[in-house]
């Protein structure tokens, strides 16, 4: 049976449970594949440092260059979306994907390890930055918002999954079974948009951009509140929730006491609020606007920040206090991010989507990597990290703000 045989056709009424459920599950898996590989490996650091005989510094370099990878493959991935199609840049960049994390389990230097990672954020930014742009083809306005919202949930599982899952995988195999487990992952992945994922841009859609017409279609997209004002939304709402997940592992641990088994709980916590978020946001679909959820996430989201402020102002911050804030913080994020992340895809033409989802992943990508820093130059801190996530909060209010007043003034099908 093809690929197009097994999806059934769209109908007047819309799409089919059986094609919403096949996209969920198949986008899902490729959006999960890479993020789940950054933190997947992270119980291995010790023993692959023993191994490679380098500092466990030089290993986080594996990190750092995998994120800077993602960053620049979505940048090219998402515009060569738009001009050869849909499936030939996930099937290329997954099948790298793959061998780059077989090449991992075999390399003998930290500078092998880190040269392959870096190619592995690259092809795996095909799977983050195309899935964006194929749910573009296919939706537009609530729907794409509650097809966002279905695929975040098996997506969000990644983080929370990736530690526990590769601390159990080094304790029957060596390091290298970590990425062994990751190319199976990926080949998995592969052979699923392969079978399940038919082309979603037709030929005649395509646009074969030139330099100039690649950097006039970036200044157009700038130059769009429509697309602008939403994007900020996005960028900042990951910077403030980054800020926490790159900051907390070190300030739980060594400022509030926790041990490493009990920041496990607290970081898989916050990560349950996140997903609960956006099943209340999948509720509140059908019952409000998109501009009214974005508030009601942005002000449940402040809430938890305004806590984690009293708190330390009262000098009362401990290992239960500090959770509640940022339980709420990600319950608020989990209902803003696909609002957002709809309203900015659905203000562009199909035509652009990959560009558009390129810009969007790249700018969040870097903003990941450097607003964190940012807000801890002074030291890494429950106060710089409560700072940071405030700041970034503040931002993100004024963003939603913006994006309201221009879709009233110009509406979008996802504002509807």
């Amino acid at each position: 049976m093809s690929a197009a045989a097994f999806m059934p056709p769209v109908g007047a009424d819309g799409h089919s449970r059986r094609f919403i459920a096949t996209m969920v599950f198949v986008l899902g898996a490729l959006s999960a594949t890479a993020p789940i590989a950054i933190d997947l490996y992270l119980p291995a650091f010790p023993a692959m440092a023993d191994a490679l005989g380098t500092p466990e510094s030089r290993i986080q370099l594996t990190l750092t260059s995998m994120m800077i990878g993602m960053g620049l493959g979505q940048a090219v991935i998402g515009p060569l979306s738009d001009r050869i199609g849909r499936r030939k840049p996930l099937l290329i960049g997954m099948a790298v994907f793959t061998l780059t994390s077989l090449v991992c389990a075999i390399a003998t230097s930290a500078d092998l390890l880190i040269a392959m990672r870096f190619l592995q954020g690259l092809s795996g930014a095909a799977g983050v930055v195309v899935a964006r742009a194929v749910i573009r083809d296919h939706f537009e306005g609530d729907d794409m918002t509650r097809f966002t919202a279905k695929m975040m949930f098996v997506t969000m599982l990644a983080p929370m999954l990736g530690p526990i899952v590769g601390a159990q995988l080094i304790r029957f195999g060596p390091w290298q079974t970590v990425f062994v487990f990751m190319a199976v992952l990926s080949a998995l992945s592969t052979f699923l948009v392969w079978r399940f994922l038919p082309e979603s841009l037709p030929a005649e859609d395509r646009r074969v951009m030139t330099g100039p017409e690649f950097a006039s279609s970036l200044g157009t997209l700038v130059r769009d509140p429509r697309f602008m004002a939403p994007t900020i939304v996005v960028i900042m709402n990951f910077s403030m929730l980054f800020t926490y997940v790159s900051t907390f592992s070190f300030i739980s641990q060594q400022e509030l006491g926790a041990s490493p088994g009990f920041f496990s709980l607290l970081f898989a916590i916050g990560t349950l609020a996140l997903l609960a978020g956006n099943q209340a946001n999948m509720l509140m679909i059908d019952r409000s606007r998109s501009e009214q959820r974005m508030i009601a996430g942005m002000a449940i989201s402040l809430a938890g920040i305004a806590w984690l402020v009293v708190v330390q102002m009262v000098d009362v911050a401990n290992l239960w206090t500090i959770p509640i804030g940022i339980a709420t913080m990600m319950l608020g994020c989990g209902v803003l991010f696909p609002n957002a992340g709809a309203a900015a895809m659905s203000s562009q033409p199909p035509q652009i989507a990959g560009t558009a989802s390129a810009f969007m992943g790249s700018v969040q990508m870097a903003a990941g990597g450097v607003m964190p820093a940012l807000a801890t130059i002074g030291g890494v801190t429950l106060a710089s990290m409560t700072f940071g996530v405030g700041l970034y909060g503040l931002i993100t209010a004024a963003a939603v703000v913006w994006t309201i007043r221009v879709y009233r003034k110009a509406p979008n099908p996802a504002m509807a």
